[in-house]
């Protein structure tokens, strides 16, 4: 039996008590003190400087892409839209109006939470959260908890609702290298935060939570019971009402799985960063400088989708090369779905060329399961290119059985094709597009090879590839300055060179087809491509005069033979040279350099780097050729685009402003089209990295020409047809362009006419001269052959009076000397 407590016992039990209380008081206070003077300062958050990244836009504000460790885009509060604040109180502090820092209500809901359920909940509110992003680590300990509840306290005493709201919203961590709400967007739905709906809002409110365990990419069923929690917060606080609950709740949801910008640029994109960090260094990935390109993002999507086009389409001509690798898989398909997906999940996925695994092989039929979990059945045309894997005794190394890693890819718009798939394989050959402004250089486009992710080698700007017949035009442009002229009648007909005149090589060149097609026009020499022509040009200019001219184009001396080969583009150059030497033949003789950053701005605006303004004209400083040069090499380009090589360009496109040139190297190592519209200059190349054929059947105009027309369908779309006017000291004279002191004669007439080597010379006389030989004459256009020979003078050509017919004598010569009008 219990003893009555007296009233003394109870005097000093209060005394006790009360004591026990005062030093617990006192001793909150002292904590209070002694920790209040250890927080930190508040300019981190009341001067914010959020850590952004990289940004790089295309000349119209597209952005192509972000480098840096945090992928963020700061937002003011007023963008973001009300639906996601909204779902972001409801879910994380419904209070968050009404308290000061921290939530009574909150505090006494996880206590009772952790004592009777023994469930751990917090009860942070968002100033909390504030607190701990970015003062305090996330290590749960009492002292640390104390630290946040006091600096939440002095967090609402410096700032707004909105500005804590705001820098919440700009700086929690959301999964996928994803900081901030709108870069949660972006990454999770490729969407701003303003085009989400009431679903895709509350699924992102619920990931503060826990960004990792609930990524919507790799857990996407624990996402999306999160985001019904969200949903039914908002239902709950009245953020939205009955019907919109209900259909919020039943919306798909596509999940993009990472941030991809909305124009494929990632080769240019490097070329910035390279350049951006060298100037700034490595505070460029944190400080939000944003980088202005010279890119117009519709030109770059098309020049993209031209490229891989133009791969995938050549690759499909190509010999099955087997599967991609072999995975195990279970024996029977009781749970293929996740045995797929695991066998899927090293082996990245491409939105051209899917990635597959097989889980049946037969030669009628095969099924495979792609990285979206959709099943394929894949029969008739569908399993054409891969038949040598499906045959019953194919070799290991090609033959397709379960497990199998394949690429597929949509038939659609293929003619002939009765299937909505096909079987096809990664590409082993490379292309590159680049195409400039032809006036000013500024890059338009870039595509360094066909994937990026495969392969970061900039095909554009570091591939030294041999040119073959598209730098003819350059060894025609110095002949046009040693008098030899687009009339000049050019010998093709068979060279042999002995060891002694090659430096120890028997070479005997030759066309592709063999043949031999006799007396022709330069100009017709050069729509048709004929080598023979083009080395006894270089013959009779000798091969220094040439190495000289090409520089001016910005071609490096070094890089070309110190030999005839010269004369079929033997030597090294990269795409970007080429399309710079290819906009002084469209922009009238001036060179240009190539530029592709335009603007850099800091995170506040601030211009950091400004290209320099660009004349209305190019000046005379910048000239490189003279203009009746590029002009009459235009002309000569212009006839390749129209009925030589290159004439499926004129024809596709259907006008007649467009000029260029094909180029294929020996065993077609390496393909080209170098071209232009007198805006715009384009140059396409396709090749392989080892140096291998691409086949004996391909050439520059069935491999590279389709990419350029393919791309300069859409870039030129919206431009008006140009023509460009001759300019002075070129007159045209029996349907061809002379220079002016050539027009009475003069010029080297016929080149290599007689055997012997170099080629024998004959220039036509002028009017009063001798029609004998006379090497004088001959001199005065310099001719490096000692052969050569004056021709009788041509009788001038006087507007409105017919010509006289030519005697017996001279016909013949001069009839070829007069080409039809081209």
């Amino acid at each position: 039996m219990l003893k009555k407590i007296t009233k003394e016992q109870w005097i000093v039990v209060a005394w006790v008590g009360g004591a026990v209380v005062a030093a617990g008081l006192l001793a909150l206070i002292a904590a209070i003190v002694v920790v209040s003077a250890q927080l930190p300062e508040l300019d981190e958050i009341t001067h914010y400087q959020p850590r952004q990244p990289l940004e790089i836009m295309t000349r119209d504000g597209v952005e192509l892409a972000q480098f840096g460790p945090e992928r963020r885009r700061f937002m003011p509060l007023g963008e973001f839209p009300k639906v996601l604040q909204d779902a972001l109180i409801a879910t994380e502090d419904a209070d968050f109006r009404n308290h000061s820092g921290v939530s009574v209500k909150g505090i006494t809901r996880a206590f009772f939470a952790n004592l009777v359920h023994r469930r751990r909940e917090g009860a942070s509110t968002i100033t909390q959260q504030v607190a701990r992003g970015f003062f305090l680590s996330r290590k749960q300990t009492y002292s640390r908890k104390f630290a946040e509840v006091l600096l939440a306290l002095k967090i609402e005493r410096a700032l707004s609702k909105d500005q804590i709201l705001e820098l919440y919203m700009n700086q929690i961590y959301l999964g996928q290298h994803a900081y901030g709400f709108e870069a949660a967007a972006l990454t999770y739905f490729g969407k701003t935060s303003k085009q989400l709906t009431i679903a895709e809002a509350a699924l992102l409110a619920g990931l503060p939570k826990n960004p990792g365990g609930a990524d919507p990419t790799d857990h996407f069923d624990k996402a999306k019971a999160r985001q019904l929690v969200v949903l039914y917060r908002m239902h709950e606080t009245g953020a939205i009402g009955d019907a919109d609950y209900a259909a919020a709740k039943v919306q798909p949801l596509k999940i993009t799985g990472h941030w991809s910008p909305p124009v494929n640029a990632e080769y240019l994109a490097e070329m910035v960063r390279q350049a951006v960090v060298q100037r700034y260094g490595e505070a460029a990935y944190s400080q939000g400088l944003k980088v202005t390109t010279s890119l117009i993002a519709a030109d770059q999507d098309a020049a993209q989708a031209a490229v891989r086009r133009g791969v995938i389409d050549f690759d499909r001509r190509q010999a099955w090369r087997g599967p991609e690798d072999n995975e195990e898989l279970p024996a029977d398909d009781a749970d293929i779905d996740s045995a797929a997906a695991a066998a899927l999940h090293d082996h990245p996925d491409d939105d051209d060329l899917r990635v597959a695994v097989v889980t049946h092989a037969g030669p009628k039929e095969v099924v495979a399961v792609l990285a979206s979990g959709e099943t394929l059945h894949l029969t008739g045309d569908a399993l054409r290119g891969a038949q040598a894997g499906l045959r019953p005794k194919a070799a290991a190394d090609l033959a397709i059985t379960r497990g199998a890693i394949i690429r597929v890819i949509r038939t659609a718009g293929e003619p002939g094709t009765k299937s909505d798939w096909r079987i096809a394989q990664w590409p082993d050959v490379e292309g590159a597009l680049v195409s400039l402004d032809s006036a000013t250089g500024q890059v338009r486009a870039l595509v360094g090879g066909f994937d990026f992710s495969h392969s970061q080698f900039n095909h554009v700007t570091s591939a030294w590839r041999q040119p073959g017949s598209s730098f003819k035009p350059f060894v025609f442009s110095a002949a046009l300055e040693h008098g030899i002229q687009p009339a000049t009648l050019v010998n093709d007909a068979p060279l042999v060179f002995d060891d002694a005149a090659t430096g120890g090589q028997h070479w005997d060149p030759k066309d592709d087809d063999n043949s031999f097609d006799g007396p022709m026009t330069l100009r017709t020499a050069l729509a048709k491509s004929k080598n023979l022509v083009s080395i006894r040009v270089v013959q009779n200019l000798g091969i220094g005069t040439v190495r000289e001219w090409a520089a001016r184009f910005g071609f490096a001396p070094d890089k070309h033979p110190d030999n005839l080969t010269i004369a079929l583009g033997a030597g090294s150059v990269t795409p970007m040279q080429m399309a710079r030497a290819y906009a002084t033949f469209a922009n009238g003789g001036y060179g240009v350099t190539p530029r592709f950053i335009e603007q850099i701005t800091d995170a506040q605006g601030k211009v950091l780097f400004q290209a320099p303004p660009l004349p209305a004209t190019p000046t005379e400083d910048q000239r490189a050729i003279p203009a009746r040069n590029a002009f009459v090499v235009a002309s000569l380009l212009n006839e390749v685009a129209r009925t030589g090589t290159g004439a499926k360009a004129q024809a596709t496109l259907k006008r007649p402003d467009i000029y260029g040139k094909t180029g294929t190297t020996n065993d077609a190592m390496d393909t080209w089209f170098a071209g232009f519209q007198p805006r715009l200059t384009t140059v396409v190349w396709m090749g392989r990295d080892d140096n291998t054929s691409l086949g004996a059947r391909e050439f520059g105009a069935t491999l590279a020409l389709p990419i350029w027309i393919d791309y300069m369908r859409s870039a030129i779309r919206a431009e008006p047809v140009a023509v460009l006017a001759p300019p002075p000291g070129v007159q045209e004279v029996q349907g061809d362009w002379l220079y002016d002191e050539f027009v009475g004669g003069g010029y080297i007439a016929q080149l290599g006419m007689e055997p012997g080597n170099p080629p024998s010379v004959m220039v036509a006389g002028r009017p009063g001269d001798p029609a004998t030989a006379d090497p004088a004459a001959a001199a005065a256009v310099e001719p490096s052959s000692p052969s050569a020979v004056l021709l009788p003078p041509a009788a001038p050509a006087v507007p409105g009076v017919p010509k006289p017919a030519a005697s017996a004598a001279t016909a013949e010569p001069f009839q070829r000397l007069a080409p039809g009008l081209r």
